[in-house]
């Protein structure tokens, strides 16, 4: 079997299509991941390489982001048919944020695989979608609600769909106006640990939820210049790899955790100068730490709720609390506060007084600890990157022999 992978260059989806990747080869399939020029990958994986010029970094406003998304998914529709031809795939894994994936799929007549690194983009009654904070509510108000919201998203998203219809117009694919539209309709793979997510009863049976498809990687050892003082809880805050910059919420997050009577450390992933970082008011500021040997050391992590950092709390064990940013992050945020593994602050309660208060009651309810406990227990029977290859296996198998 032959697999393309696509996806947006964002470090996190990276790392998963690279494990996804390395999973295929071992099973003696080939797997290429089709980039933009730039694009460095890890760990030995098959790169295919776009055409022409390096794309603009990653800008750090929503709709400029959505702007160059959209610009991203017009140059792989205007540039991938040529490469994908070459390279003659059995089955293409789309990343649920890049449509051109599901577009590039359908005109090529290709099995698609859609991969959520994030919070499942498949439509769901009564579940809104990943940038909203909301609950799951199956009554006629939820559905109400969460019919608004998609009228907001789509708004905010018409650059990139008005992308997604001119290519799905000039090759004759049908109705298919956005970014859900684009989605596999066989197999979804999750990275969602079992039981995080809201439930999917009604459309969801062919969504696998299989908990971070990077597993098993050698532990790093914890910093050995950073000595906890025993007997004093110690905090981990890290707004993630795009979010490292906000200097005035990581002081505020430091300052809240002192006076909960907590040691902190904060990590801002280079995102700061030498200068920002020593402002802030915390016991260790790093630019990068290991961050497992860090939360398997921690009482708790302060966090942006990143998909990734949550998981990585659940499989350590470790509660959480949860200061959503952008992105699905208030959807994984209302998914740790339901769960019972954390809580959450709303963007009008992170004055300092509001953090401390909350690091005070997750550190004194061992209720916290013990529901990410349950979910560190599970955590050696999720899928990984092997179940997701198996489902890979057994959707595309078939086909191939049919058409033999």
């Amino acid at each position: 079997m032959r697999a393309v992978l696509i996806t947006p260059p964002l470090p996190s989806h990276l790392r998963a299509f690279e494990a996804l990747a390395r999973e295929l080869t071992c099973r003696g399939h080939g797997a290429t991941i089709l980039t933009e020029p730039g694009v460095a990958l890890q760990g030995g994986v098959a790169q295919a390489t776009l055409p022409g010029l390096p794309a603009r970094p990653q800008p750090r406003r929503l709709l400029a982001e959505i702007v160059a998304g959209a610009r991203r998914t017009d140059r792989m529709c205007r540039d991938a048919q040529a490469v994908l031809r070459e390279l003659s795939p059995d089955v293409i894994l789309g990343d649920q944020m890049e449509p051109a994936s599901g577009l590039l799929a359908r005109a090529l007549g290709v099995p698609l695989v859609s991969v959520a690194c994030a919070v499942p983009m498949d439509p769901e009654p009564g579940i809104p979608l990943p940038f909203l904070g909301w609950p799951h509510d199956i009554t006629a108000e939820g559905l109400r609600r969460n019919a608004g919201g998609e009228r907001v998203a789509d708004l905010l998203m018409t650059p990139q769909s008005r992308v997604i219809r001119r290519w799905a117009g000039a090759w004759n694919l049908g109705d298919i106006r956005r970014l859900q539209d684009c989605l596999s309709r066989d197999l979804t793979l999750s990275q969602m640990a079992p039981g995080f997510d809201y439930p999917r009863p009604a459309d969801g049976g062919h969504i696998l939820q299989l908990g971070p498809f990077r597993r098993g990687q050698a532990a790093e050892a914890f910093p050995a210049d950073i000595q906890p003082e025993p007997g004093r809880p110690l905090i981990y805050a890290s707004l993630g790899t795009l979010q490292g910059h906000r200097a005035g919420l990581l002081s505020r997050i430091a300052l809240a955790c002192r006076r909960a009577g907590a040691q902190v450390l904060v990590s801002h992933a280079g995102c700061l100068t030498d200068e920002q970082a020593r402002a802030i008011p915390a016991d260790w500021v790093r630019a990068f730490v290991p961050q497992q040997a860090v939360l398997e050391r921690a009482d708790l992590c302060v966090t942006h709720a990143g998909l990734n950092t949550a998981l990585e709390c659940l499989n350590a064990g470790l509660p959480m609390l949860a200061l959503p940013l952008t992105h699905d992050q208030p959807g994984v945020g209302a998914r740790i506060a339901r769960c019972g593994a954390g809580l959450r602050l709303q963007p009008w309660q992170r004055g300092t007084a509001r953090i401390a208060a909350a690091v005070g009651t997750v550190l004194n309810d061992p209720g916290y600890r013990d529901r990410a406990r349950h979910f560190a227990a599970e955590a050696r029977t999720w899928g990984g990157a092997a179940s997701a290859v198996d489902a890979i296996e057994a959707l595309v198998t078939p086909r191939r022999h049919a058409t033999v």
